[in-house]
Order: C-alpha cells, then sequence, then structure tokens
C-alpha cells in the first residue's frame, strides 16, 4: 500500500453503497492525489434462496431510504419477480474481475453494476448481463480490446472465485460487518473514514484529519 490511499469496501448490490456514490465522488474530487482501492465485501455472497415477499418488502423500505437520502433512481420491478435469487457473489466477483485484469476501470464496473441493478432492475447474477455492463463500460473508456467470452471464461475462472473469496476473508478479518464502509491509509495504520453512508463533508473533514497526522 502507498503512504495515502482510501479503501473502499462495498458491494455492488448493497444499496446503501449505491447511494453512497455521489458523496465519494465528492470526497474523490477534493482529494484527487490519493488512489482509491476497492474491497469488495459479500453482503449477501452464496445465497441460493429465492427471494420471498417479506425480503422483498424490506428491501423496499431500505430502497426508498436510499433514494430519499442521496437522490438516486431506483426501479422496483425486480422485487415484484418471484424467481429472483439475491446472491452479491457474482456481481462482486464481476468488479474483482475487472480490477485484477483493469484496474482503472473497477470503480466505473461497480457503478455500472449498480445502476443496471437498482436503476434498470437487470438481472446482475447473471453472466451474459455482466460482460455485456462491462462492454458499456469498455466503450465508455474508449476500450476497444474487450473480449466478452474473455471476460466470461475470466468471471467463471477458479482464480477470480478465489480472489473474490480473499476480499469476502479479508473483510471478516477487518471486522467490517456493513456497507459502505471508507478505510483511509496512512503509513501503516488504517483509519475509519465512513462506518456507512456518510456525507461527503464529514468525510472531507475526517480524511484531512487523518492525513495531517
Amino acid at each position: 500500500m502507498t503512504d495515502r490511499l482510501f479503501v473502499y469496501v462495498a458491494d455492488p448490490m448493497c444499496s446503501w453503497c449505491y447511494g453512497f456514490g455521489p458523496e465519494l465522488d465528492a470526497l474523490c474530487e477534493r482529494f484527487p492525489d490519493v488512489p482509491l482501492h476497492l474491497v469488495l465485501g459479500g453482503l449477501r455472497a452464496y445465497n441460493t434462496k429465492v427471494m420471498d415477499r417479506a425480503l422483498a418488502q424490506t428491501l423496499g423500505h431500505h430502497w426508498e431510504e436510499v433514494q430519499r437520502q442521496s437522490g438516486q433512481p431506483f426501479s422496483r420491478a425486480l422485487l415484484e419477480r418471484a424467481d429472483f435469487v439475491y446472491d452479491t457473489e457474482p456481481a462482486c466477483r464481476a468488479v474483482v474481475t475487472v480490477r485484477e485484469s483493469a484496474a482503472p476501470l473497477a470503480l466505473p464496473m461497480m457503478r455500472a453494476v449498480q445502476r443496471a441493478f437498482y436503476a434498470q432492475a437487470r438481472d446482475v447474477t447473471r453472466t451474459e448481463v455482466l460482460a455485456d455492463i462491462y462492454a458499456g463500460v469498455c466503450a465508455d473508456a474508449l476500450d476497444s480490446q474487450f473480449d466478452p467470452t474473455a471476460f466470461s471464461a475470466a468471471l467463471a475462472s477458479g482464480a477470480m472465485r478465489d480472489a473474490t473469496r480473499t476480499d469476502f476473508d479479508l473483510v471478516q478479518e477487518w471486522g467490517i460487518r456493513g456497507f459502505p464502509t471508507l478505510l483511509a491509509v496512512q503509513g501503516e495504520r488504517l483509519h475509519i473514514v465512513a462506518p456507512g453512508y456518510t456525507k461527503a463533508r464529514a468525510m472531507i473533514e475526517r480524511a484531512s484529519a487523518i492525513f495531517r497526522s
């Protein structure tokens, strides 16, 4: 790790992480020279149960609150499906796959997955959907080297499954139980900047104090 670094612990299918996006952007604009490293948290990783009506209602209430506080757009269409399995591991693995092969596109990939899931009600547990999302990210970045077959193969590989599990284990080792969490690294120490959804102004104040110490 560098002497100064932000570590963003998140899950693409966490609604508060989606709402946190504009606040994170404002923080990064204030500290343009501080790198940001993504660690994927695994909010509902490896879930195999079809979402029932009780969970859908609970999620709907959370989404309404996130929308109220952040202004981010939401579609409730996925909450109406009778066959949706809310497994966040594939979306996390897709971001890890991009991070490991094209690190500058990792955060744009996570943002694109969030938009696809929350605003467009796309099923981001599906490989073909994730590949299509990444194709759009590459197009936006003017990267013409995207190969959907290669991406899908990498996404399905044991190496990327293991790398994703390593992220989940690291998050557990750090004792992080909620997302988003933003950490600042100063020297060899980790400091908490945002233990959950936090407005940019408060994060900027905390990060400024940490980096002055």
